[in-house]
């Protein structure tokens, strides 16, 4: 069965009349990336006539220039042009999960409606960028379906415990930064028949503005005047860590100029840092290289899945295991810098995979 995606098409329009299609921003992300308007064109699947058009009816559309050319120098945009191909991306990377969890439930609602669609998998998971990959896993198959929502890792758990799902995403930092974060997620991990499956590893850490020219050099650097920062949501486990990393560097949220500052995926961080409204932000590496931004790695995670005995027995959850542990995966993973899959699959008890548990409070480990 052939799966719905759902992707954001913007329309830019003034209040007299008069709007820009989609392809402004194809065509404008194109010229920032190449640098001259025949390779623009030709990557947005325009005539260079078009493209050299479009570009003109942009200057008469804004009253003022949206790229700049220079003899020897190629296209360039103009100040005007950088902000808004910056504020189109920093809406694609705040609604990109939320429309991925939208088209995931109605493919899982048209699987349901199919006689020969197989049983559907229900994954509510914290956003990040390998467990967006699993779909790809499925392309093809009619004997699985994957219902994959993005929600904080905390309503994941709670989703798993009232049988909401079958699998929650969690994401845990490498000893010995693991021990808070669960702290947080002790209240869900004490039930009798659960099991963790590891998905990946990953590196956070700082995302610097291109070139990094206020010299930040780690998490001290982030209670100076001359810094301002973007965070992560309340309830993340990403805003969880970015805390504890502050705390052990003896700076206070207040300190940090933009800790109230929030948005809500990795992606969005690094947009809002790219756009030049922040210094710096917190979350993982392929959001920072996406938009060509510095990074200081901080800290290892594990992001797992946690689930039940009963889950794992079914078939259609051993095959996608064995998806997960195949080359397939493995090869998604390693186009994500800073990501590993070195225990891709592995089923194991909570007090095997996080030792910390007994130190949190959970009554099992104890």
């Amino acid at each position: 069965m052939d799966r719905i995606a759902l992707k954001p098409g913007w329309v830019v329009e003034r209040e007299s009349g008069g709007h820009l299609g989609p392809e402004f921003f194809r065509l404008l992300e194109a010229i920032h990336d190449s640098g001259k308007l025949t390779d623009a064109a030709a990557r947005s699947g325009l005539s260079y006539r078009h493209a050299w058009n479009l570009v003109e009816s942009w200057r008469l559309f804004f009253g003022q220039r949206v790229v700049s050319f220079e003899r020897g120098r190629g296209a360039r945009l103009t100040t005007l042009g950088e902000k808004l191909l910056r504020a189109e991306q920093r809406a694609a990377a705040r609604l990109g999960p939320q429309l991925d969890s939208i088209a995931s439930e109605l493919n899982a609602e048209i699987a349901r409606l199919m006689v020969e669609a197989g049983s559907t998998i229900r994954i509510h998971a914290s956003h990040g960028f390998a467990v967006a990959r699993l779909p790809q896993l499925l392309a093809g198959r009619d004997d699985m379906q994957l219902d994959l929502r993005y929600v904080g890792s905390v309503e994941a758990l709670a989703s798993l415990a009232r049988g909401g799902c079958d699998f929650a995403g969690i994401h845990v930092p490498e000893p010995p930064h693991d021990l808070q974060a669960l702290r947080h997620y002790a209240p869900w991990l004490h039930a009798e028949g659960q099991r963790v499956v590891d998905l990946v590893t990953r590196t956070q850490g700082l995302f610097l503005a291109p070139g990094n020219p206020k010299g930040i050099a780690g998490m001290a650097d982030l209670r100076r005047a001359d810094v301002s920062f973007v965070n992560r949501q309340k309830g993340a486990g990403t805003r969880a860590l970015f805390d504890q990393l502050l705390q052990e560097a003896g700076v206070a949220g207040a300190e940090v100029r933009g800790y109230d500052t929030e948005e809500f995926t990795h992606a969005a961080v690094a947009a809002y840092v790219a756009s030049g409204m922040a210094d710096a932000g917190f979350g993982v590496e392929p959001a920072a290289r996406q938009f060509r931004l510095g990074f200081v790695p901080l800290a290892r995670e594990r992001y797992c899945f946690l689930t039940t005995v009963e889950v794992l027995e079914r078939a259609e959850v051993r095959a996608l295991l064995e998806l997960i542990r195949g080359e397939g995966f493995a090869r998604l993973v390693g186009e994500l810098p800073g990501y590993g899959a070195p225990r891709a699959g592995r089923v194991s008890l909570p007090e095997q995979v996080f030792p910390a548990l007994q130190d949190a409070g959970n009554p099992r480990a104890s």
